[in-house]
């Protein structure tokens, strides 16, 4: 969705309309915020533009003068005050307060099932459009600083509480549910039973193996995987900015709403699948040069490719659990694609380092 309005003065009417017709819930709240924060801000001759760029995030731009747009994002409100506590408390506390994008406001929906939050805009360089070594290079500088200052602190038992765990329990409980859910989908009858006729076997089979694997695969996180710590959790290059200044280029990262607790591999594994092959090696040793400098020594290659594939087996193990849950509880069609797509991931899944 994208529109248009000429004059600011009627901001609340008229970006309410463009909302409206996204059906965005809290649209009149968080028209009447805007109205607050731009009424001084905007002239009367100024267009403001809105882009959505993904589901309940948009940008809203005000003329066309660089540094005047906004990121506008819908958050149910656990998530919401998750990304508050991130940005105004435990970045803060890891001395990472700049981070992250800027949370210049909030507003709620009155009925309370909605946040919306209002955040600086970084801009499109993202490490999914430049990708010059420069670039990596910064990105992987902030990822270990977030690591290793995030290492045992104090502060990580509250990150554990309102964000997620990512480490060992995330693995076993993702295999358990996962497979207890494709066992409940015999159960089905019908069109929906027969479609899954070939792909539930291949994905259980895959699944008990992984099962019979788990004591070696969890011995080594506990042993090799080192202290928790801070997590971003959702590690994509669409999530890490890297802008050009007069000292150099400065990572950020965004969308932290699965900010979490666990083994440092958790990210790195996330970064190094989302990477093109031919750069896992390089990025690994520049990773692995940043955290010696802060006093930390990662295990061998071989262990860490152990680390990462697990940590990625555990992502494709609860992606299978929605579309289950759905085909179970309210046979939603859907489903069956969902979890062949989902079998498609794992028959090409392999570790990220070619040695």
């Amino acid at each position: 969705m994208a529109g248009l309005i000429g004059h600011p003065v009627d901001l609340r009417t008229r970006l309410g309309q463009l909302l409206e017709e996204s059906r965005e819930p809290g649209a009149t709240e968080l028209c009447e915020l805007l109205h607050r924060m731009l009424a001084d801000a905007a002239g009367s001759d100024e267009a403001i533009h809105v882009e959505q760029l993904k589901k309940a995030v948009y940008r809203l731009r005000i003329g066309s003068g660089p540094g005047r747009a906004l990121v506008l994002k819908r958050h149910s409100p656990a998530i919401a005050q998750t990304d508050r506590l991130v940005v105004e408390r435990w970045l803060p506390a890891l001395g990472l307060v700049d981070r992250c994008p800027r949370l210049l406001a909030t507003a709620a929906q009155r009925e309370g099932h909605w946040v919306w939050h209002i955040y600086e805009d970084l801009g499109s360089e993202t490490l999914a459009d430049r990708r010059e070594p420069q670039c990596l290079e910064s990105a992987i500088a902030l990822i270990a600083e977030l690591h290793t200052r995030g290492a045992g602190h104090p502060l990580l038992p509250e990150v554990r509480w309102h964000g997620r765990d990512h480490g060992v329990h995330f693995f076993t409980a993702n295999l358990r549910d996962s497979i207890a859910a494709l066992e409940g989908l015999a159960a089905l009858r019908g069109n929906a039973r027969r479609e899954l006729t070939t792909v539930r076997p291949r994905l259980l089979e895959r699944l008990y193996r992984l099962r019979e694997e788990a004591p070696r695969r969890t011995r080594l996180m506990e042993e090799a995987g080192g202290p928790d710590t801070v997590l971003h959790g959702d590690l994509w290059p669409r999530n890490v900015f890297v802008s050009m200044t007069a000292d150099g280029p400065r990572a950020r990262l965004i969308d932290w709403d699965h900010v979490s607790v666990g083994p440092l591999g958790y990210d790195v594994s996330t970064f190094l699948y989302q990477s093109p092959a031919e750069e896992r090696s390089w990025i690994l040793r520049h990773y692995r040069e940043a955290v010696a400098r802060a006093g930390c020594r990662l295990p061998t290659n071989g262990e860490l490719n152990v680390l990462f594939h697990t940590a990625e087996t555990a992502r494709c193990a609860n992606c299978i659990l929605w579309p289950a849950m759905a085909l179970l509880n309210d046979g939603a069609e859907w489903g069956v694609a969902a979890l062949v797509e989902i079998e498609r991931w794992f028959e090409a899944l392999r570790p990220p380092l070619a040695d």
